[in-house]
């Protein structure tokens, strides 16, 4: 962990960490839209379990019910296509901007392990995708450890994910007090 971290801190320049902001922002403007809409087509009015902080393996198989077979298809090629691109493109706008703040913010040894909480979120999603595809892809089977582990894996990914834009903006935040009080830097 510590060697991804160093990696992260030395490829995490100002123009990288400024690609990754572009990249989330083109996602968040033209691809999430469309792919938000065309998963709710698919679903049959059922939320989607990836966009839920918590649920239980009972309330997944009745979503797996609830899509149909058109709608498990769906949902399981939106996970293994656009659901792999939107966690690498959230990871390298979180991971490259908190490193690169970090980076130039005078912090303590302790919070230098904080860029690695963006990877952790990523592994946690991809984690989720892959139990999710099994129960969605086994249904009406059951897939009882996959089912508990998606409804693990979902709210860590969140948890994670989200957690990493409060680091994000106390990095921010800390940047700009450091900033403030050395105005030679």
């Amino acid at each position: 962990m510590k060697s991804i971290s160093q990696w992260l801190y030395q490829i995490s320049s100002g123009w990288l960490a400024l690609v990754g902001l572009l990249v989330f922002a083109a996602f968040i403007a033209f691809i999430l839209p469309e792919q938000a809409r065309s998963a709710a087509q698919a679903a049959n009015g059922a939320e989607a379990p990836d966009g839920r902080f918590f649920y239980t393996p009972r309330e997944l198989y009745q979503t797996a019910e609830t899509f149909g077979p058109d709608g498990r298809s769906a949902y399981i090629l939106a996970r293994w296509t656009f659901d792999v691109a939107w966690p690498l493109a959230y990871t390298l706008f979180l991971g490259t901007g908190i490193s690169w703040l970090l980076k130039r913010a005078a912090i303590g040894n302790g919070w230098k392990y904080l860029n690695l909480v963006p990877l952790t979120g990523m592994v946690f999603d991809f984690l989720e995708n892959t139990a999710v595809t099994v129960v969605m892809a086994r249904f009406p089977q059951t897939s009882p450890v996959f089912a508990a582990l998606a409804a693990v894996f979902t709210p860590l990914k969140w948890l994670f994910v989200n957690g990493s834009f409060v680091i994000l903006l106390g990095a921010i935040i800390v940047g700009l007090l450091s900033r403030k009080k050395s105005p030679t830097r």
